[in-house]
């Protein structure tokens, strides 16, 4: 797994060993900033200077993919212990400024600020997207107009929220769900 594009194109990244994170595949990665940036919802002013969280980051690949196409800020929130230290190893690897909270994204802290491009990638199957997408909101974590970019898999139920469906496709596995706050 590596970084696509952007300042950092080629790092690698690590994960831990075991089934406690499923790293968002290179290739969803790539269509989902894809869609960020050519979308007609969309554009490069998503993904540049952004404030981005990245909850049930994991590996933190789709943060650091941000911060490497010009993203101005990160806030990473795991709650696994073997996971943020991957997590740890691949922002000094990247040399990235970032903020790791080590947490669950159904019960988060408020935030230093409202982030403006969200990724929620929950475990596939466990029925966090909606708790998390609730907590997170009641939090403060939105900014007004926030793009929510969500991974589920492809046998999940997608949550009825307050946000508006941008996009919703299928890769392999995974079904990418686009909200905006």
């Amino acid at each position: 797994m590596r970084i696509i594009s952007g300042l950092w194109k080629g790092k690698k990244l690590i994960a831990p060993a075991g089934e406690t994170v499923r790293p968002t595949s290179d290739r969803a990665r790539q269509s989902l900033f894809d869609m960020l940036w050519h979308a007609p919802w969309a554009g490069r002013e998503v993904v540049d200077g952004a404030t981005v969280l990245d909850a049930f980051a994991g590996t933190g690949a789709l943060g650091l993919e941000a911060l490497s196409r010009g993203a101005a800020r990160a806030t990473f929130l795991e709650k696994d212990r073997a996971a943020l230290a991957a997590l740890r190893a691949n922002i000094a690897n990247c040399k990235a400024e970032a903020q790791v909270i080590a947490g669950d994204a159904t019960k988060p802290p408020r935030p230093i600020q409202p982030a403006t491009l969200v990724f929620l990638d929950p475990p596939y199957g466990a029925g966090l997207l909606a708790p998390a997408l609730a907590a997170l909101d009641s939090a403060g974590w939105f900014a007004p107009g926030a793009i929510l970019c969500t991974e589920l898999g492809q046998r999940d139920d997608v949550p009825e929220t307050r946000f508006t469906t941008l996009d919703d496709r299928s890769h392999g596995k995974a079904r990418l769900l686009i909200l905006q706050a």
